[in-house]
């Protein structure tokens, strides 16, 4: 029966890919509840693999090595780097994917038919699972668990969000990965217009290697500065919030109990119980404050260190701002032309080729993509520069 076989073996790889995501996405996942239910639906996907081998089996299928099946470098990558709710969007939509195209279509064998319609509706069951947990609260606040909602939680869920709604100044950080890759961006693209331009007005001479390498050093340490500033920024965000939730205990304390009340109410707990340990927090401000930054902040640290960030950005932009300079350093005229021409769109696919870790695009598109982007700049600054030649 080779359809019901070979859909069988896609299914059972996939089983394996899912299951792996979920656990290094788990592995990511700062919210110990978020991860929890991430385990769960991995330990899912290995529920699924023992079923389709045990009818792998009764149908005189070979079961391949599960080590065999391994996730591309670029996809471990990709769960390791991107913004989780960005994964867990895609994966949702691999699910989709996979169930309409796998589970859906009869494959002759009636047994593998329904074992397969079956899985189904449990993969349909992990789509809103992930759905639920990207229509969560994202400041840190708690994660219903998939499929099962007090009466309570749609009142608390309003109510909390009335309360939130007069606190506007909760802010969130990003990590400075990302950045690096996209300061990189920036610098290539900036001085590789510079180089293109004074190029087409002198014919390559060597005021293009003064003219690049200014534009270079200027580039990396203007965004070293900006990415210094923006991170201080945000840690100085972060601190604020964390005075401005002092002050909201002070002035309000009623309304921040009812706060805390409601994040409990959130998690599960009926409304006497969730009432009665806010209570007993509210006794202790500094207790109670640590509580409500967990709960709306996602702690009271912000996203990282400003140093580290600016080193990033300015290391990574000065790299990719040299690059169309290199040729100009041994070379001048129409050959160093070339060779800085070629050098930076292949830089500009890698650098584009990066960027997909975080947008989850396809690799190539995102590359190609940004090697068109350098040829219009290219092209554009070559024939200003011819213009004023």
């Amino acid at each position: 029966m080779p359809g019901a076989g070979d859909r069988l073996l896609q299914a059972w790889r996939g089983e394996i890919e899912a299951g792996a995501v979920y656990e290094l996405i788990a592995g990511r996942e700062r919210d110990p509840e978020r991860a929890a239910i991430l385990r769960r639906m991995a330990a899912a996907e290995s529920g699924h693999r023992g079923r389709l081998e045990a009818r792998m089996g009764q149908l005189g299928i070979p079961v391949p090595d599960p080590a065999s099946v391994k996730l591309s470098p670029w996809l471990r990558l990709q769960a390791r780097l991107a913004p989780v709710d960005r994964l867990l969007a895609a994966r949702e939509a691999a699910e989709t994917d996979e169930v309409d195209d796998l589970y859906l279509r009869p494959t002759g064998d009636e047994e593998t038919d329904r074992l397969l319609h079956d899985i189904r509706r449990d993969e349909r069951s992990h789509s809103i699972a992930v759905n639920e947990m990207l229509a969560a609260p994202p400041a840190g606040g708690p994660t219903p668990v998939p499929g099962t909602v007090p009466g309570t939680r749609g009142a608390a869920q309003a109510r909390l969000d009335r309360i939130l709604g007069r606190e506007q100044w909760h802010e969130s950080g990003s990590g400075w990965i990302s950045g690096a890759i996209y300061g990189a961006n920036d610098g290539l693209a900036a001085v590789f217009g510079i180089v293109t331009g004074v190029s087409g007005a002198t014919g390559g001479s060597s005021f293009v290697l003064t003219a690049g390498v200014a534009g270079a050093v200027a580039s990396a340490l203007s965004m070293a500065t900006g990415a210094f500033l923006a991170e201080r920024s945000e840690l100085e965000v972060a601190a604020a919030n964390v005075e401005q939730e002092r002050r909201e205990i002070a002035e309000h304390p009623e309304e921040e109990k009812e706060e805390l009340s409601l994040f409990y109410q959130l998690k599960g707990l009926d409304r006497q119980t969730a009432d009665a340990l806010a209570a007993e927090q509210a006794e202790d401000p500094d207790a109670m404050l640590r509580l409500l930054t967990l709960e709306e902040l996602g702690g009271s640290k912000a996203a990282g260190n400003p140093v580290e960030s600016a080193l990033a950005a300015g290391i990574s932009t000065g790299v990719g701002a040299i690059i169309p300079v290199i040729p100009f350093v041994f070379l001048t005229g129409g050959v160093a032309i070339v060779l800085a021409g070629i050098v930076s769109l292949v830089a500009h696919f890698a650098v584009g080729a990066a960027k997909s870790l975080f947008t989850l695009r396809s690799w190539w598109a995102s590359g190609l993509e940004m090697t068109l982007a350098g040829v219009l700049v290219g092209g554009v600054t070559y024939a200003i520069g011819l213009a004023f030649a």
